[in-house]
């Protein structure tokens, strides 16, 4: 078994379901971190979190509409979160680049 550390970040946009990261093929993931920061220095930005099972194909809300003040940030995941190869989590904002996401992931494969 194989295991490796990785990194992704995003600006988000307010495409719903935009798939953030996907857990490759073979793989198993553990998302350690989740912070949403909110980067507008004035306004409030609203953020939406799903984990999407592609074996059941259905998605289920981590976050829906929280209002995330300005110069502020967030932890959607409150523990850690375990995807199988294929699932998905996938984010998105109530205004376009207000919101940037980090993730924190051990892939093993």
């Amino acid at each position: 078994m194989a295991e490796a550390f990785k990194s992704v970040q995003a600006s988000l946009g307010t495409t719903a379901d935009a798939s953030i990261y996907q857990c490759p093929a073979s793989t198993e993931a553990i998302i350690i971190l989740c912070q949403v920061s909110n980067v507008d220095g004035t306004n409030a930005a609203d953020l939406y979190v799903d984990y999407y099972d592609s074996s059941a194909t259905a998605a289920s809300a981590l976050a829906h509409t929280i209002s995330i003040p300005a110069d502020s940030s967030f932890n959607p995941i409150g523990g850690k979160l375990a995807l199988e190869a294929g699932d998905q989590l996938r984010s998105w904002a109530g205004a376009t680049g207000d919101l940037e996401i980090v993730l924190s992931i051990l892939e093993i494969s």
